[in-house]
């Protein structure tokens, strides 16, 4: 005897067995259409909603990067600022310089023997072949048997002793094209030396100038042994 199925077909299924009309299955066609165009719609809004939170995330990163470059461009602005004030404050020291250094500092090297009879003020530039300024000492002191060349700064530095030495190097080659052969000193004065700097100083044969009150000493230890050039 046949069985007959009492299982209802699934949904979305096409009808099937006796009945099948094309009305039922045009009926069952719209169906599927009509939930697949809604399970699309719902997708398109989420993808949507995801596009429209992702455009918030990228307007944010882009106004934090805009922030971020103004801070930097305030930054280099600042920091410029602090440039042209540190090289306003070199120069106003080196000018001062004559005021400070240079109306004692000979008779502070005179204490210690030198005798120093002479001295350039304001700038002792050397020229090269071409006329070009090659080297210039701030002051500039001398005597019949040596000179002594003096680099004023506010704070020296380890990279100032070394440019020092370069411009003894040149006044040096300068006085022998004169056929001056008098010896050649150097020296570094500042107003606030680091305890490092000043040791620096002292181990390349060079005399420490420090800042004492309203006028300059001279700083060396008692074994002290300046360099010749």
């Amino acid at each position: 005897m046949e069985t007959i199925s009492t299982e209802k077909p699934k949904n979305n299924a096409l009808p099937t067995g006796e009945g099948l009309t094309f009305e039922k299955v045009w009926a069952s066609i719209q169906e599927t259409d009509r939930k697949h165009r809604k399970l699309m719609r719902k997708n398109e809004k989420k993808a949507e909603r995801q596009m429209e939170e992702l455009r918030k995330q990228m307007r944010e990163t882009d106004l934090k990067m805009q922030e971020t470059d103004r801070q930097m461009k305030e930054t280099d602005r600042k920091m410029q600022e602090t440039t042209e004030r540190m090289g306003f404050l070199n120069n106003r020291f080196g000018e001062v310089a004559e005021h400070l250094v240079a109306p004692g500092i000979a008779e502070k090297f005179n204490e210690l023997g030198c005798h120093f009879d002479g001295i350039a003020e304001g700038g002792y530039r050397i020229f090269g072949e071409k006329g070009k300024v090659i080297a210039e000492i701030d002051l500039l002191l001398e005597n019949g048997d040596c000179l002594m060349a003096v680099e004023v700064k506010v704070k020296p530095k380890i990279k100032d002793i070394e440019h020092h030495i370069k411009r003894l190097e040149i006044l040096r080659e300068h006085r022998n094209k004169k056929r001056d052969d008098r010896k050649i000193y150097g020296a570094i004065a500042g107003a606030v030396f680091g305890v490092a700097e000043k040791k620096a100083v002292i181990e390349a044969g060079f005399y420490v100038i420090e800042q004492a009150g309203d006028t300059m000493k001279i700083g060396i230890p008692d074994d002290f042994v300046p360099k010749e050039w």
